[in-house]
């Protein structure tokens, strides 16, 4: 079965960073792409950032382009991360690392067939 566990949430000033991981565990069947969500307090959950198999594609969330970065260890590799920079109270969420399989590049939720327990991330003002 296959898992994905986040780490590295917490606490930050606007302005500031904070870098989360993704972990994939268990029988992988093929290609897949990686990606982070988040949810607000009362919103829906929405697409931050994702990274098909061969790192060629890395589509991000107009709120995040240009603050967010999505890395992977390796083409199809089993560790993504997301550095998130210049930090704003609106990017308070929990944040889920999510599993796509396939070739192709995806961001929306129903894409995702294996999805990770969230980390809780807080920007103060």
């Amino acid at each position: 079965q296959v898992q994905l566990v986040e780490s590295g949430g917490g606490l930050a000033q606007a302005g500031g960073s904070l870098r989360l991981s993704c972990a994939v565990s268990g029988r992988i069947p093929g290609f897949f792409s990686l990606g982070w969500f988040r949810q607000a307090p009362g919103k829906e959950r929405e697409f931050v950032a994702s990274i098909n198999w061969n790192l060629e594609r890395t589509p991000y969330a107009d709120s995040v382009k240009g603050r967010f970065t999505i890395t992977r260890s390796a083409r199809n590799g089993a560790n993504t991360d997301l550095q998130m920079d210049n930090l704003q109270p609106d990017d308070t969420a929990v944040y889920y690392c999510a599993a796509a399989w396939g070739t192709g590049t995806f961001n929306r939720s129903s894409s995702f067939q294996t999805w990770g327990q969230g980390t809780q991330v807080t920007v103060s003002s």
